[in-house]
């Protein structure tokens, strides 16, 4: 099949020649510019989108991917029989009741102001990972907590030391955070007080309600936030502590597609009827998400500006071709070539450097991504992350490949229509 002559004069142009070594090296340099935009491109989603995703998901570990509460009150009765009607509901995985409650924290060291969840330790493996979560200790120790003889670090006891664990033994147990544990100086079998500020009424004030725990867990999330503010007791302590009676704050579900859960949460609703509210995961943390998308489609605005740089490699390489070409493309229009055919020739030039260099800049991404992955790590216990988490979506590849072939297309604009409106009388005239 014989191509068409655009295409053959349009490539032919691009090669080097003895007088037109210049024009070669603009060419690899246009290239290139493409090249690198599109790598840097690819390079910095994929990194913002794996750290968009592993937040997602030590945030969805920790909470439950909606949020069911009683509207005006935090104190939602018969929860037994909503947690029923909601299971029944399509695509709810499992759902759990939980208090929540902001108190305060002592041990021997320090105070620190927290959130209290109780929980049915239970139910609550099948809402959220909290029991992968945990470094040292076990859910199920909330309930029934198992004697601590001695601290883990000593191999020796002593009998006042042997006294002290049977009596912490008798106390609940909690699991607080390990940012938190490190804060108030506890481990595993020390002593907590919690303080609730709401207490018992005297004749002239409130006076706060004090209750030790024993801590019988230690987690990590992966969230400074988390485990530096949550502590976790089971359900049937919480409402003695807090004096709620069978009441809770509300219900946390899991679904099967967390990205259907506000359509989820609407069918929630509907089955519960008006008196209650139903919130998913992206509602509760809308602020930070919408801050996370808006940051990755601004980095990607300013980052095409790398490619918008190179375009003008394109124009500048374009402009030298058709100065250079004069007398060709004047011996083409004496032969028949319309304007259009003229236009067609630089075009070509434009899109073949825009389709190279997105050719080689998208693997170029890949390797550079996958050596970022790879091999650049870090120190998990200062950072909480271990290596740089990356993801890469086809969508934004397709979109960075066409915005780098669209704005080369564009360069080729204005030096091909110089070239198709050049008059090849004068372009002949001293020849």
């Amino acid at each position: 099949m014989t191509l068409p002559y655009e295409i053959l004069v349009g490539l032919r142009y691009l090669k080097a020649k003895r007088r037109q070594r210049t024009i070669s090296l603009n060419t690899f340099i246009s290239i290139a510019g493409i090249t690198l935009g599109v790598a840097a491109l690819i390079g910095t989603l994929g990194i913002m989108t794996g750290f968009k995703e592993d937040l997602q998901t030590k945030i969805l570990g920790t909470t439950a991917h909606i949020i069911v509460q009683e509207r005006g009150t935090n104190d939602m009765k018969g929860y037994a029989d909503l947690v029923k009607q909601i299971e029944h509901v399509p695509d709810v995985l499992a759902s759990a009741p939980f208090i929540f409650k902001q108190i305060l924290v002592t041990s021997k060291t320090a105070v620190q102001g927290v959130v209290l969840r109780g929980i049915d330790p239970q139910l609550e493996t099948q809402v959220t990972d909290l029991q992968s979560n945990l470094k040292f200790g076990e859910l199920a120790h909330l309930e029934h907590p198992p004697e601590f003889l001695t601290p883990p670090t000593l191999n020796a006891t002593s009998p006042e030391k042997s006294e002290g664990s049977q009596s912490k033994n008798k106390l609940p147990g909690i699991i607080v955070g390990k940012e938190l544990s490190f804060r108030l100086g506890v481990f595993l079998g020390d002593t907590l007080n919690v303080v609730s500020p709401v207490g018992p009424m005297t004749s002239f004030t409130m006076t706060p309600k004090i209750r030790p725990f024993t801590v019988v867990g230690i987690f990590e999330s992966g969230m400074f936030e988390y485990d530096s503010s949550l502590a976790y007791i089971s359900l049937r302590e919480a409402q003695n502590f807090f004096g709620l009676g069978d009441t809770v704050t509300g219900i946390q579900v899991k679904v099967n597609d967390v990205f259907l859960a506000q359509d989820i949460a609407h069918r929630i609703e509907a089955t519960l009827g008006t008196g209650y509210l139903a919130r998913d995961w992206m509602q509760l943390n809308r602020n930070l998400f919408s801050a996370l998308k808006m940051e990755k489609t601004m980095m990607f605005l300013l980052l095409v500006l790398i490619t918008l740089v190179a375009s003008f490699n394109i124009v500048g390489t374009l402009t030298m071709i058709v100065n250079e070409k004069q007398r060709e493309i004047a011996i083409l229009k004496a032969m028949g070539a319309t304007p259009q055919a003229i236009m067609r020739i630089f075009m070509l030039n434009g899109v073949v450097i825009g389709l190279v260099g997105t050719a080689i800049g998208i693997p170029l991404g890949y390797t550079f991504l996958y050596l970022i992955e790879n091999y650049w790590t870090f120190d998990a216990s200062v950072y909480y992350i271990s290596k740089i988490p990356v993801h890469i979506i086809p969508l934004d590849v397709i979109m960075v490949g066409a915005s780098a072939i669209l704005i080369s297309f564009a360069a080729t604009l204005y030096p091909s229509w110089q070239a198709a409106k050049l008059d090849p009388v004068s372009a002949l005239r001293y020849e």
